[in-house]
């Protein structure tokens, strides 16, 4: 029992995914919208009822923005280093791949 309880648990989480507001914004390819804390803005301003969040932020929010607060703060979290450095403008030369 508790093995479908961690299989659902997954699948649900795995699902959000689809919808993260930090992916979104991080792959928005705008020069012009904050790259720091993005998803958790975006989620944050869908929350509150923001105006043209396109706009604002290069992308538009998951459908349940509330839901996908925690994982965006969790994530955008992780991703800071990079997203400081990308704001101040500091190349990492770092290159993906094996």
């Amino acid at each position: 029992m508790s093995r479908r309880i961690a299989a659902g648990a997954l699948l649900a989480a795995l699902s959000l995914l689809a919808g993260c507001a930090t992916l979104r914004t991080l792959n928005a390819n705008r020069a012009d919208v904050p790259l720091v804390y993005s998803g958790t803005r975006l989620d944050w301003y869908a929350i509150h009822g923001g105006c043209c969040p396109l706009d604002h932020f290069g992308a538009e929010p998951p459908r349940h923005p509330a839901l996908d607060l925690p994982g965006s703060v969790l994530l955008d979290t992780l991703f800071l280093p990079f997203t400081l450095a990308a704001e101040l403008g500091v190349a990492l030369n770092v290159s993906g791949g094996l």
